[in-house]
């Protein structure tokens, strides 16, 4: 990892305006909590809150909004190019800002999920729901990071990912659960914390083997395109 590419990513993430977006979903994931908490009872609302709005939604949304800024926005704006004549390589450049976005994903949406589960069960869920959401969050910037790289409309197809092929198809279709990162992140909160309120769907090996097939695919597939933005004197 290149630090100087990871501050000037992280300054420049922090000084748009899309990075505002990251903070009323959290916000509004622990007041919904909250409330559900105080009406009901854990068995009733840990899953549709929990993994309906928590995984389902804050999570790949915030990760939507940073994995395809960190990278995107620049080619967009063609500052890329002052990047690509610098004598890195690729690969770090995708490493460093891969994980400034995955730690910033990490933080806002491991944070919040990590007082929604506190809030219902106790401490042992919230730990372990941040725990997945924290590796949910790198599979997430992976393939989300690799989409600005390859297509001009990143977002749009992201959003086209979370809201079709995960809110839809895998709840309807089985067999589409095993390429839902959704789903992994619930199996992965599921056997972590040990408890019934979450239903996992997908086997707990199956979940870990394709997490890390998708972040290391994302990766690959965004060093490879990268490497495609021929610049006259830099190191590939």
């Amino acid at each position: 990892m290149n630090s100087t590419i990871a501050w000037i990513t992280a300054r420049g993430l922090f000084g748009r305006r899309r990075f505002l977006l990251l903070f009323p979903l959290p916000l509004i994931f622990i007041g919904i909590t909250a409330l559900a908490a105080s009406i009901d009872t854990a068995d009733e609302f840990a899953t549709p809150v929990l993994v309906g709005i928590g995984v389902a939604v804050v999570l790949p949304l915030v990760a939507l909004i940073v994995g395809t800024g960190v990278l995107g926005s620049e080619i967009d704006d063609g500052t890329i190019v002052h990047i690509l004549t610098k004598p890195v390589p690729r690969w770090k450049i995708v490493l460093s800002k891969m994980v400034v976005a995955s730690a910033v994903t990490a933080f806002v949406a491991g944070g919040s999920a990590f007082v929604a589960g506190w809030m219902t069960d106790g401490p042992k869920l919230g730990l372990a729901l941040a725990a997945a959401m924290v590796i949910g969050a790198i599979a997430y910037c992976s393939l989300f990071l690799a989409l600005s790289v390859v297509s001009r409309r990143p977002v749009l197809i992201g959003l086209l990912y979370i809201a079709i092929w995960e809110g839809l198809l895998s709840n309807v279709v089985s067999g589409t659960r095993v390429l839902s990162v959704q789903q992994y992140v619930v199996t992965l909160a599921q056997k972590l914390a040990g408890t019934d309120l979450l239903m996992s769907t997908v086997k707990l090996p199956a979940a870990i083997i394709m997490t890390v097939v998708v972040t290391l695919g994302g990766l690959y597939l965004a060093i490879t395109r990268l490497r495609s933005f021929s610049v006259a004197g830099e190191t590939s």
